[in-house]
């Protein structure tokens, strides 16, 4: 299925940039087939995670997009053609940030972000936005974090949509929390659950399609284990993963990696090394994407930190250190 949509968005921005402007003007059917293209590629992501050839194949979505909308047969279609090639791009930026590649994600980012106010379209905004928070948090620029988020929930997209103001919220608890400031970081989190209680079921995108009550418990258990509470965050992680739905599989391994921190830190070594045993299951036949290679790096360091004689994190390392590096 990968290697289908790569090759046809890839050819497809190659026929693109080669068509004569005398050929037929763009219209809806041409808008609906690169948004097609779009939904496949965040099925892939989660599926496996973000890697080169889903950063590729988004970059090739956009790329298309662009050269079609000289040929657009309205200035709605148009704008609906910058949309997508917003969209394409935002996803390209994702893939870089859960494979952590930080230059490359912040510059597809920039584009996005330039693409979404051409196309004048507040959800690809929004979606830019919480990546920019996202990518400010993993390169420890904590405060651009809670910048980014609080522009996110500024969008017309979170004003209008609870579910969307939800994930700007605990965007911003996590931005607090890293900060260390508890108080901000549990306000945010209660605004976020009490969107979510008043968000309804409509018609949304495909990207979003992961945030819900299960992913809400999983930033729920971040934002517990950064203030120091790793029985809430263990609490929380359970909660997420009895409802994350099967088919986000990288989402499931993350918060079994996050559950696994949990436990090591309120002593339960042999539970926690077991956990991540768990996750490695869940990612079997795929590369371990960046983001998840560098938060079992963070176990293992945690794990031999705290218990560096025990006989389950002998075991651990004998298991799995090879496999998690290779991978």
């Amino acid at each position: 299925m990968l290697r289908r949509t790569f090759c046809s968005l890839t050819a497809g921005a190659a026929a693109a940039a080669a068509m004569p402007s005398t050929r037929r003007s763009v219209g809806t059917s041409d808008v609906i087939r690169l948004r097609d293209g779009m939904s496949a590629l965040t099925a892939m992501d989660q599926t496996r995670g973000g890697h080169g050839a889903l950063e590729r194949a988004a970059l090739a979505g956009a790329a298309e997009a662009i050269g079609l909308q000289q040929r657009a047969a309205s200035q709605t279609i148009r704008q609906r053609l910058f949309s997508l090639a917003a969209h394409y791009t935002a996803s390209a930026a994702w893939s870089c940030i859960d494979a952590r590649h930080h230059d490359r994600a912040q510059a597809h980012l920039d584009q996005a972000l330039r693409l979404a106010g051409m196309a004048q379209d507040p959800m690809a905004q929004m979606r830019v936005w919480n990546s920019t928070a996202m990518l400010a948090h993993q390169r420890g620029q904590f405060e651009e974090g809670i910048a980014a988020s609080q522009a996110a929930q500024a969008t017309t997209t979170a004003r209008r949509d609870p579910l969307f103001a939800s994930l700007a919220h605990a965007r911003t608890a996590i931005g607090h929390a890293s900060c260390g400031d508890r108080k901000p970081a549990l306000r945010s989190l209660g605004y976020a659950e009490d969107a979510l209680a008043r968000s309804e079921m409509r018609p949304r995108p495909p990207w979003i399609g992961f945030y819900g009550p299960a992913e809400l418990a999983a930033l729920t258990a971040i934002v517990r284990d950064l203030l120091g509470q790793p029985a809430h965050a263990e609490a929380a992680s359970h909660r997420a993963l009895a409802a994350l739905p099967a088919e986000l599989r990288r989402n499931r391994a993350m918060t079994t990696v996050r559950l696994a921190h949990a436990q090591l830190r309120q002593g339960d070594t042999e539970q926690a090394c077991a956990t991540t045993g768990e996750a490695f299951a869940l990612m079997a036949g795929d590369p371990i994407p960046g983001r998840m290679r560098t938060l079992i790096g963070d176990f293992h360091r945690g794990l031999f930190t705290l218990a560096p004689t025990d006989r389950a994190a002998r075991e651990w390392a004998d298991r799995y250190r090879t496999e998690w590096s290779k991978r």
